[in-house]
């Protein structure tokens, strides 16, 4: 746009120039400021679902390449982050209370 208007009295070119560099401030803001931050928030949402997936399938292989199921628990348990992981002793509270 801006260079389309090279030729114009200095005024009109200004304003070009200033409109140019509002829309790249605008674009480094929102590109830096909103939509990098909300897909690391959404990479790290989807990488905790995945983890939930990755256990009961572990849980599963280990299973049904003949674990007990107490050690099939432990490698799905073994799986899950440590902030949601339960320890065993609420792994086997929940399991006697079934």
């Amino acid at each position: 746009i801006t260079m389309g208007h090279i030729g114009g009295p200095p005024a009109e070119l200004g304003h070009h120039v200033g409109a140019a560099l509002v829309g790249t401030f605008l674009g480094i803001l929102l590109s830096y400021g909103i939509v990098g931050p909300m897909s690391v928030y959404l990479e790290h949402i989807s990488r905790e679902e995945a983890k939930f997936y990755e256990c009961i399938k572990v849980s599963m292989m280990a299973s049904f390449s003949g674990a007990p199921p107490q050690l099939a628990v432990e490698f799905g348990r073994k799986i899950l982050f440590h902030s949601v992981r339960p320890s065993w002793t609420e792994v086997e509270e929940r399991v006697k209370q079934k």
